[in-house]
């Protein structure tokens, strides 16, 4: 399995081909520097948002498949990937934990953006097309200031942070993290998802409701990492950096999002040069699963047009 390091953590990403290039199942066997057997085909990047591991690309792996070379790293703390945990830290007081776990262990938007250039470079890959989800948002607008891998960013449900962003309602804020004590995990996954997802579509999916948080369940980041990844995303500002954008940029968001408000999406739009703004009329902040046809056919069609 492919694992990159940085920092003193060891990265996990999968790379699913379309070529005789990938192994079975469709998932690169080996990266450590060797880099992909060239087939012609593009490289689409997805990184996922807060504590979420690669389940949240479930729904666009395989559309995007068909055409494209996919690669899903798992963000340091969240998946396979390492949290790369001080010793005794879960030991410290949680206001001392987060200062010294964002300083020692790399979580910062700069840090993950960091981790993404070496799972690239240890991938081979170049000329890739970027998406990211809410935190993997920042980390994709991060990357497009920082480093030259990219040729186009796709940015859902996301912000540039700031004073000027719009802030996460309180109310989203006191359900994602005031969670009950005497909750089971199943409880606590489910209750902190509810701003994420639209009450009615939860009501007629069911089955999928469940079947996420079974994959929450073994893929997302732990507590400390979790908190951590939310300190980073928090303190994110590119506001007066994101005009220095030059990708093709395809910003999607949806007007019923109440984790990121949907004015975060317009600013963005507005700020990226050369950018486009697509709303998904009544899309949550997991717009990407609830209107995957819509979101997928958006996104396919920008990716063909670079």
């Amino acid at each position: 399995m492919p694992y990159a390091t940085r920092n003193g953590a060891s990265l996990y990403y999968e790379f699913d081909r379309g070529d005789t290039g990938s192994d079975d199942d469709g998932v690169r066997a080996s990266g450590n520097g060797d880099g992909p057997v060239a087939d012609g085909r593009e490289t689409v990047v997805f990184v996922e948002g807060l504590g979420v591991g690669r389940w949240l690309w479930d729904w666009q792996r395989e559309a995007v498949g068909e055409r494209y070379d996919v690669l899903v790293p798992d963000n340091r703390g969240s998946g396979k990937s390492d949290a790369a945990l001080p010793p005794l830290l879960p030991r410290l007081p949680r206001p001392l934990r987060l200062l010294v776990f964002l300083k020692l262990a790399g979580y910062s938007i700069e840090g993950l953006t960091a981790d993404l250039e070496a799972v690239l470079a240890d991938a081979g890959v170049d000329g890739v097309h970027l998406v990211g989800a809410s935190m993997g948002g920042m980390i994709a607008q991060q990357y497009a200031l920082d480093y030259d891998r990219a040729r186009s960013l796709t940015l859902m449900c996301t912000t540039h942070g700031g004073d000027e962003a719009e802030p996460i309602p309180e109310e989203t804020q006191e359900q994602i993290y005031a969670v009950p004590e005497d909750a089971s995990e199943r409880e606590q996954i489910r209750h902190r998802m509810e701003p994420a997802i639209n009450d009615k579509w939860a009501q007629r999916n069911p089955g999928m409701v469940e079947g996420i948080v079974d994959m929450r369940i073994e893929q997302d980041a732990g507590e400390v990492a979790r908190e951590s990844q939310g300190s980073a995303g928090a303190n994110f500002d590119a506001s007066d950096r994101v005009h220095g954008i030059d990708l093709p940029t395809l910003v999607l968001h949806g007007t019923n999002d109440r984790v990121v408000p949907v004015a975060n999406g317009r600013m963005l739009a507005e700020k990226i040069p050369d950018s486009r703004l697509e709303l998904i009329e009544g899309g949550s902040h997991l717009l990407m699963i609830e209107d995957a046809d819509q979101v997928n056919d958006l996104l396919l069609a920008f990716l063909d047009g670079q």
